[in-house]
């Protein structure tokens, strides 16, 4: 049964549960990165990435997102669904590891404002939702395409070996938007009482793809 359908408190309970469990999946991303640097293993993990095709690492990181995500549905135990979402971010933590080297190296103080402006967007983006309550399901065609049409510019520009530029990044802050915005409006209409830790997972891949286009443009600014 779709949460919009139960009463205001098991709807209060679902919201409460869902935004706890993104508070910590950020937190859990932020400590993550934090040790990776203080210990080294940013090093470490920038020289296996330098030593490889970004290709092959951007398809691991898709089977392995893909895996993260199953693994949090809710036919699945509790556990399980934890496990999948910590999964999840350590896979988005150590694939943020190289930008986050070379902004912090080449644009001092970039981080802390993409941060800012991305924790900004998503309160700006959830309170359309709340305010409106308007259902944006219509964009999820253009979520589908958008995200498509990324990734080919991505691989493309891997192997042709050119810059994506200012634009694809606002073009890919656009998208993470809307992304935020039809999982916001999924979550409050759509997703079962059940489904809380799944709808912080995607709600966390919105979070951290708008993080790293809004880092790169600020590092951009920057140049």
């Amino acid at each position: 049964m779709p949460v919009s359908e139960l009463s205001a408190d098991a709807r209060g309970s679902f919201l409460i549960r869902t935004y706890s469990h993104l508070a910590l999946a950020i937190v859990l991303f932020v400590g993550l990165e934090v040790w990776f640097f203080n210990s080294g293993i940013a090093g470490a993990i920038v020289g296996v990435f330098s030593s490889v095709s970004w290709l092959l690492v951007l398809g691991g990181f898709m089977i392995l997102s893909w895996l993260a995500t199953f693994l949090s549905q809710p036919s699945l135990s509790r556990p399980v669904q934890y496990g999948g979402l910590i999964f999840y971010v350590l896979l988005q933590a150590i694939i943020t590891v190289p930008l986050l080297a070379v902004a912090n190296q080449s644009a001092p103080g970039t981080i802390a404002s993409a941060a800012q402006a991305t924790l900004g967007g998503f309160f700006l983006l959830t309170g359309v939702v709340v305010v409106t309550r308007k259902d944006f399901s219509f964009i999820r065609t253009f979520l589908i395409w958008g995200g498509l049409l990324g990734l080919a510019t991505v691989v493309c520009a891997t192997l042709f070996h050119f810059d994506l530029g200012t634009w694809f990044s606002v073009a890919m802050v656009v998208l993470a938007g809307g992304s935020m915005l039809y999982t916001t409006s999924s979550i409050m209409r759509d997703y079962p009482e059940n489904a809380d830790i799944a709808a912080a997972t995607q709600l966390f891949a919105a979070v951290a793809l708008m993080f790293w286009y809004v880092l790169r443009l600020f590092m951009g600014s920057r140049r």
